[in-house]
């Protein structure tokens, strides 16, 4: 391990007194995600098998096979270093297609060293809270982005604010943990994906209606055929529910279960 740290010295600008520093936060600590601060900037450690894989996944996993409901099938199951080796796969595949990602600096078993990519979306939109406009805008970028990414026939399978970042005036994306292309076709992964980006757009957009068409219209005009027309069914499924949802939310209306109502309502109504 020592002499692939060091080795780093060169690829990754890490100056030789950051090798101890990098090293002794790989051994000495088990912490999911850390930040180290080097010399040279910082760089951030992500590890695998830091915590128990949820009961829910499975029950997830049945329920979809019992109503064929693809889109709720979760990515498969992997030991710790194939988790790993996912994200790895994926930050290249992302890479190659030119979307903005964390490189990966260093890799052994089940960690990897990444780059700091800085503030990710969802703090810049809390920093701008105060200017609607600009608080609302950079949603439909991410909405825009989106759209972009699958029209180069990916898809992220988690597309929250969190796990994006901005990258010379572009949105990148990290955190790639799921592979929901391998358990759905393509473009019920990309409906999936617009879904999910509008359970946070739906209810953090300070300009209401007016944010979540241009939102939809900058994903729509760019993301293929295809995905427009599984979100139509996804929504057209998941309507099915929204009675029952609105019922249980004059007894307790959480924030989950708002933005289920909210984002399902609108892109049944549009896709």
């Amino acid at each position: 391990m020592a002499n692939d740290l060091e080795n780093l010295t060169a690829e990754a600008g890490l100056k030789e007194a950051d090798v101890p520093v990098l090293l002794a936060a790989l051994l000495n600590s088990s912490r999911r995600v850390e930040r180290v601060a080097l010399s040279s900037g910082a760089v951030w450690i992500k590890r695998y098998g830091t915590e128990r894989a949820s009961r829910w996944v499975n029950l997830q996993r049945m329920l979809a096979n019992l109503i064929k409901a693809p889109f709720l099938r979760p990515s498969p199951l992997l030991g710790d270093e194939g988790m790993a080796a996912r994200e790895m796969r994926r930050v290249a595949q992302f890479s190659a297609q030119n979307v903005p990602t964390a490189r990966v600096l260093y890799s052994s078993g089940a960690a990897i060293v990444f780059s700091d990519v800085g503030k990710n979306v969802d703090q810049y939109l809390h920093a701008s809270k105060a200017d609607a406009t600009a608080h609302d805008a950079l949603l439909v970028r991410c909405a825009a982005e989106l759209g972009a990414l699958h029209a180069k026939r990916l898809c992220h399978g988690r597309p929250y604010p969190r796990d994006m970042f901005l990258a010379d005036g572009r949105i990148g994306f990290m955190d790639f943990e799921e592979e929901p292309d391998t358990v759905m076709p393509l473009e019920v992964a990309q409906a999936r994906d617009i879904w999910l980006l509008f359970l946070q757009v739906a209810t953090r957009a300070q300009l209401g209606r007016e944010t979540h068409d241009r939102a939809y219209k900058a994903w729509a005009d760019v993301a293929p055929p295809e995905a427009i027309a599984e979100l139509r069914k996804l929504t057209g499924f998941l309507g099915g529910f929204l009675s029952a949802a609105r019922l249980i939310g004059r007894v307790h209306m959480g924030s989950d279960l708002r933005r289920f109502i909210v984002a399902t309502s609108y892109l049944k109504q549009v896709s």
